[in-house]
């Protein structure tokens, strides 16, 4: 993707491509179940290589949940992965932006919306009970995803959690900077399901992948 707003910045955008990207973070994955990490990026000299510009490969947009932590389950390090936490991985307007900061200024490759096994938010939402202060503004971002779910068989909150994965992905799908990446195949939009017990992730799609014709 060009951007003009580039060379100011002083960026190198990483050269992963998006299916390069997942295939990189599936394997991370993949290391950390099978207790293999490589624990890349990990040191001083990484510290150093990436203090004056950062060019992550994926943004994550994840749970805030502290038993998920992306750089851990992926087996990144130090600027691997630009990551946006927030209870219930919902893509408010703030973390809209911050996705689109990722894919416009950074051009990072992928995007995964991540959730997880037993989602306290999701569980919320679920319940229904009254909550204090702003928490029901988590609610009310989730309850679209309990109502889709509800019909569906099998565990309840499972169905929830991977609903909900599917309606925040889509409203990232809905920014214009977001869809025009996806258009020119410069970006892909994941979804994705960590398992407390197993560590295992289990990714969905979100957006269609672009058909290029030759």
């Amino acid at each position: 993707m060009s951007n003009p707003h580039l060379s100011s910045l002083n960026l190198v955008p990483s050269s992963f491509n998006p299916d390069q990207a997942l295939a990189a973070l599936l394997a991370g994955n993949q290391r950390f179940v099978e207790q293999q990490q490589n624990h890349p990026h990990q040191d001083f000299n990484r510290l150093s290589s990436v203090a004056e510009h950062q060019a992550p490969f994926a943004a994550i947009l994840s749970c805030a949940d502290s038993r998920v932590i992306p750089e851990i389950l992926f087996d990144q390090g130090i600027g691997d992965l630009f990551v946006i936490r927030v209870a219930g991985n919902i893509a408010a307007i703030e973390d809209i932006a911050s996705v689109e900061y990722a894919v416009f200024v950074l051009q990072v490759s992928l995007v995964v919306i991540l959730g997880h096994e037993r989602c306290g938010a999701v569980q919320a939402t679920l319940a229904g009970n009254p909550l204090p202060g702003a928490m029901h503004t988590l609610v009310n971002a989730i309850q679209p995803a309990v109502e889709r779910s509800a019909q569906e068989e099998g565990d309840r909150l499972a169905n929830a959690v991977k609903a909900n994965v599917q309606l925040q992905g889509q409203r990232l799908c809905s920014s214009p900077v977001i869809k025009d990446a996806i258009a020119k195949g410069a970006l892909r939009i994941i979804g994705a399901y960590y398992d407390l017990d197993t560590a295992l992730i289990e990714t969905m799609e979100i957006c269609p992948v672009p058909v290029v014709t030759i």
